[in-house]
């Protein structure tokens, strides 16, 4: 089902957003602000406006009570962060997800109802941390503060083993889920299959019994 979104802050990670959705046959409202930013994305976004958000006269002029998705990814201005998020909830939009700049941000953003709160810098930080220390991770997605999933390639420290032969879970505290083999993805895999080398394991756990599984695997 096509859904509407809208769009506060056309920064870097606003933006992609706003690009992403419409790649997705999304209706997207665009909204900054800055007038240049918003003419940049006129001919991109479904609709786009030039707003400050902080004013609930302009967030009720641009109907934004009637959307179910509102994302704020507004730059460096906690306090306009802050503000726009509290009266698009007391307007009662239905799911509002918010760009936190720290955790303090995040902290106010989670008590005044945000419903999702992202740390766009942070997370990447993470992806690219584990990329870069391991050549086996391939990706990693957080979960919550405390647990990932993680896509790990077997090199030949794991293969022609099977997972019962590992004993991953009870050896890490970690589970495969699933093995990605070719164009093939065995899901809740037995146990008893042996692991290929170039097979993705696709590994969910705890954080810091992922990072010890995965200093297993660094060559």
């Amino acid at each position: 089902m096509k859904k509407d979104y809208a769009v506060i802050g056309l920064g870097r990670f606003g933006a992609s957003i706003v690009r992403e959705l419409i790649e997705l046959e999304m209706d997207v409202l665009a909204v900054d602000i800055d007038e240049n930013r918003v003419n940049e994305y006129a001919d991109i976004a479904t609709k786009s406006a030039i707003g400050d958000t902080t004013d609930e006269r302009v967030l009720k002029n641009l109907g934004l009570g009637n959307f179910d998705n509102v994302i704020v990814a507004i730059g460096d201005n906690i306090q306009s962060s802050i503000l726009t998020t509290l009266l698009l909830k007391d307007m009662g939009v239905k799911h509002v997800s918010v760009k936190a700049q720290n955790n303090y941000h995040a902290r106010v953003l989670d008590k005044i109802g945000a419903d999702m709160v992202i740390h766009p810098e942070r997370d990447m930080g993470k992806r690219i941390a584990h990329k870069l220390a391991s050549t086996s991770v391939l990706d990693y997605l957080e979960l919550s503060d405390e647990h990932s999933i993680v896509e790990i390639k077997a090199q030949e420290n794991l293969a022609d083993q099977s997972l019962l032969d590992l004993d991953i879970r009870a050896e890490y505290g970690v589970s495969v889920i699933a093995i990605k083999r070719d164009e093939d993805i065995i899901v809740s895999p037995d146990p008893t299959v042996n692991i290929q080398r170039d097979d993705i394991l696709i590994v969910i756990g705890d954080d810091q019994d992922l990072t010890r599984f995965e200093k297993s695997l660094i060559d």
